[in-house]
């Protein structure tokens, strides 16, 4: 038998990044090796976005994870390695806010990986959308269904997870399809803005902040409904707006020190939250965002990353019924900061943002995409499947390898190939 082969991926994120190392047998299954991860390294430091005045930190940072891959792949495979760098909303927001920077860290990190004995193929930034198809192909590998049918042509096909069953009604140019294994997917590109704005702004610029903090005006203090009653923290006008997520009105005195003081209002909080969404549908019933023709959600979804790691804080991961994912949300809203603080001592650094992400993606599923309490049930919070962790990266890798094992891509008439990850992300709850 010819020997296994590798592949890695770097995962550079709003705050960390990770290198997920994968390996599969040369003796391709179905058109496909059967690929596994047999590590995830954790790259100690911040996320690269952060080393925006300090580029060679950024390259310097990889290599205690790159040093544990070559110790990983054998020495005779490591030139046949495909190895990919994809960075996400932390690296999407420094190209908005100074692009020539963020070029100098993509330089500086491909220099680093470089020095290694490895096939890169490049360091780019993922669009939100491109996550999300990314991660819909991971879940769904992971689970076989993209998969486990090819076996027989006599074989039904399975169902993949986050796929709608609905007619669809999109109007012309809003629709592409896919062709994975022996099913036909079609997707509505509409409201695939929405994985762009569930990382691009979580932890970068709190939407709560960006609603709030217009109604400071020249006071000194900012009462903050989604932070925990008797939280308390200093920030500077010019901290709050530096973001492109958030724009400072041209009577903002960067200079001025705010006090940002939590008040523990969940109903507030949620209004707030609220106001950062279009949910009008006009003629475009039923809709999502905007005003945009959404079909009713159907079947089974995976929610991971971000919605994952929130959930499982609040012990919400075990299939609980909306009622008491509801109450429970309520509940910790309300909680003072001292008792928090005193109940969660490992968790200082999110701790008082659990409650407005916890409303925000309420709002995300309930109001924008639609889910109620019959089919929250089929929404699974989960972080890994057949012990592998669900992201984006394995799409990615499968996808750039031809690893997939599907037919041909096919595009509706006028879209881009490249732009065809858009038209899926919709379906995956991913990404942090």
């Amino acid at each position: 038998p010819l020997p296994p082969q590798y592949g890695l991926v770097f995962d550079a994120g709003s705050t960390h990044t990770s290198l997920y190392i994968y390996r599969w047998s040369a003796n391709k299954e179905n058109g496909t090796g059967i690929v596994s991860q047999v590590e995830a390294c954790s790259v100690s430091g911040p996320g690269i976005s952060s080393y925006a005045d300090d580029p060679t930190g950024a390259g310097a940072s990889l290599k205690p994870c790159l040093d544990r891959a070559m110790k990983i792949i054998p020495a005779e495979e490591q030139r046949e390695t495909p190895t990919y760098l994809g960075a996400t909303a932390g690296m999407r927001l420094l190209r908005e806010e100074n692009s020539s920077k963020a070029e100098q860290i993509f330089a500086e990190v491909s220099k680093a990986i470089g020095e290694y004995p490895v096939d890169f193929r490049g360091a780019r930034i993922l669009t939100g959308s491109e996550e999300g198809s990314f991660g819909w192909i991971t879940v769904n590998y992971l689970l076989e269904t993209l998969v486990k049918r090819e076996v027989s042509r006599h074989s039904p096909c399975t169902t993949a997870l986050g796929q709608s069953q609905s007619p669809v009604l999109w109007e012309p140019g809003m629709l592409r399809e896919l062709t994975v294994g022996c099913t036909q997917y079609s997707w509505g590109v509409g409201p695939a803005f929405w994985a762009g704005l569930w990382e691009g702004c979580q932890w970068h610029c709190s939407p709560i902040n960006g609603s709030i903090s217009l109604q400071a005006s020249s006071s000194a203090q900012i009462l903050h409904p989604c932070y925990p009653r008797g939280y308390q923290e200093n920030i500077t006008v010019a901290e709050l707006y530096d973001s492109p997520c958030v724009h400072a009105p041209s009577s903002a005195s960067p200079g001025l020190v705010l006090t940002v003081m939590g008040t523990g209002e969940p109903a507030k909080c949620g209004m707030a939250v609220q106001r950062l969404f279009n949910f009008s549908c006009g003629v475009q019933w039923p809709c999502g965002f905007n005003g945009v023709y959404q079909p009713p959600v159907q079947g089974q979804f995976f929610a991971f990353a971000g919605f994952y790691y929130t959930f499982h804080f609040l012990n919400l991961t075990r299939q609980q019924s909306l009622s008491e994912v509801n109450t429970t949300v309520l509940s910790f809203c309300r909680r003072n900061w001292t008792e928090l603080v005193q109940s969660f001592p490992q968790d200082l650094k999110y701790l008082h943002t659990y409650c407005s992400v916890a409303i925000y993606i309420l709002t995300l599923l309930l109001d924008g995409y639609k889910f109620n309490e019959h089919t929250w049930s089929n929404i699974h919070f989960g972080r890994q499947a057949a012990n592998t962790d669900i992201g984006w990266t394995l799409g990615f890798m499968l996808n750039f390898t031809n690893m997939i094992p599907a037919e041909a891509l096919r595009h509706v008439k006028g879209h881009q190939p490249s732009l065809w990850a858009g038209a899926v992300s919709f379906l995956v709850l991913a990404i942090m």
